[in-house]
C-alpha cells in the first residue's frame, strides 16, 4: 500500500483476488427461491453482495428499512439521492414476515439516512426490531445504523431496542470523511459509537473502506480511534466504484495489507476483525455476537 504523500493512478482493471466466486449451495438454492417467490428485499440481493451465497449458507441475511431514497450524497454510495417516499408504517411487519419466511437465523438491519423526518427514522427502526424479535424469537440481530445527526433522543431508541449488535461505520479515515460522506463528520461518528457503548450496548461494531487513497497510518489511525471508544469489532474492505458518477478507486489494496490490517486490529483488542478485499460490513456477521 502506498505511503507517500502523492497522488496515486487510478488503478487499470481489477486484480484476480477481487474475482467472485458464484453462490452455490442448497441452502442458497433454497433462500432464492423464497425470495423470487415473495419478492422479498434483501441488500444481498439488490447490492449484489459478493458474499451472498456464503452468508445465506450460514443464515444470515441483510435487510434495508425506509425505502430506498436517501437524503445524503455521499461519494462512494450506490444509493440513489433524492426526495424519499412517505414512511411504510407497515415495513415492520413486513420484515419481520421476510425473515420468518426465510427461516433466517442472524439477520442485519440497515436504512438509507432519512434527515427528512423529525425522528430520522429512529422510530420505524425501534418497531421493526421489535416485530422481528416477536415474530422471530430466535433469531439474533444486528442494526447497522446511520448517525441520526447524534441527536441522543433517536440513538435511544436503537438502545431501548437492544438488538445483539449495534453498529454505525466510519467508512473511511478523519482526512477523507468530507470528501467520501459529505454529510457526516468524524467525530460524530466516534461519538455515536462511545454513546451507544455509554448507554448499554453490549457488542459494538464499525467498518472502513480502503482505496479511496487513505495511507496505511490513517487506517491505524481510525483503528485506534475505534478501540478507545471501545468498539468491539470492526470490517475492513475493498472499495469498488458503484458508477462513473462516484468517486474513483485510487487503489486496490493486497491482499497481504489485509492481513496485515487483521493481525494489527486483533493486537488492539479488538474482540473480531473482518479484513479482506470481498469484506463488507454484514461479512460473517452472525460471529460478532460471540
Amino acid at each position: 500500500m502506498n505511503t507517500a504523500e502523492t497522488s496515486v493512478a487510478p488503478p487499470k482493471g481489477k486484480p484476480k483476488w477481487l474475482r467472485v466466486k458464484l453462490p452455490v449451495g442448497q441452502k442458497y438454492k433454497e433462500l432464492r427461491s423464497v425470495v423470487d417467490k415473495y419478492d422479498l428485499h434483501t441488500i444481498c440481493t439488490s447490492g449484489s453482495c459478493p458474499n451472498m451465497g456464503e452468508c445465506w449458507t450460514e443464515g444470515t441475511a441483510t435487510f434495508m428499512i425506509l425505502g430506498n431514497t436517501c437524503t445524503r450524497s455521499c461519494g462512494f454510495c450506490g444509493v440513489k439521492t433524492g426526495r424519499p417516499e412517505d414512511v411504510d408504517w407497515a415495513e415492520p411487519e413486513k420484515v419481520a414476515r421476510s425473515i420468518k419466511l426465510m427461516n433466517i437465523k442472524h439477520a442485519v438491519l440497515t436504512s438509507v439516512d432519512r434527515d427528512d423526518l423529525k425522528d430520522m427514522g429512529s422510530i420505524i427502526w425501534k418497531e421493526t426490531v421489535a416485530a422481528v424479535r416477536r415474530m422471530n424469537p430466535t433469531t439474533t440481530l444486528e442494526t447497522l445504523i446511520p448517525d441520526f445527526q447524534g441527536v441522543t433522543r433517536n440513538i435511544d431508541r436503537i438502545v431501548a431496542a437492544n438488538p445483539e449488535v449495534v453498529s454505525h461505520n466510519m467508512e473511511t479515515v478523519k482526512r477523507l470523511t468530507r470528501e467520501v460522506r459529505i454529510q457526516a463528520k468524524y467525530e460524530r461518528s466516534l461519538e455515536v459509537l462511545r454513546y451507544l457503548k455509554q448507554e448499554g450496548i453490549n457488542r459494538t461494531k464499525s467498518g472502513i473502506m480502503l482505496g479511496l487513497g487513505e495511507l496505511e497510518p490513517e487506517v491505524i489511525q481510525t483503528m485506534e480511534d475505534l478501540r478507545e471508544n471501545n468498539v468491539d469489532v470492526v470490517t475492513i474492505g475493498q472499495y469498488l466504484q458503484p458508477s462513473k458518477k462516484h468517486l474513483p478507486v485510487k487503489e486496490f489494496i493486497t491482499p497481504e495489507q489485509f492481513k496485515k490490517y487483521e493481525t494489527i486490529g486483533l493486537e488492539m483488542g479488538f474482540r473480531h476483525v473482518e479484513s479482506g478485499a470481498l469484506v463488507r460490513s454484514s461479512y460473517k456477521a452472525h460471529k460478532h455476537i460471540l
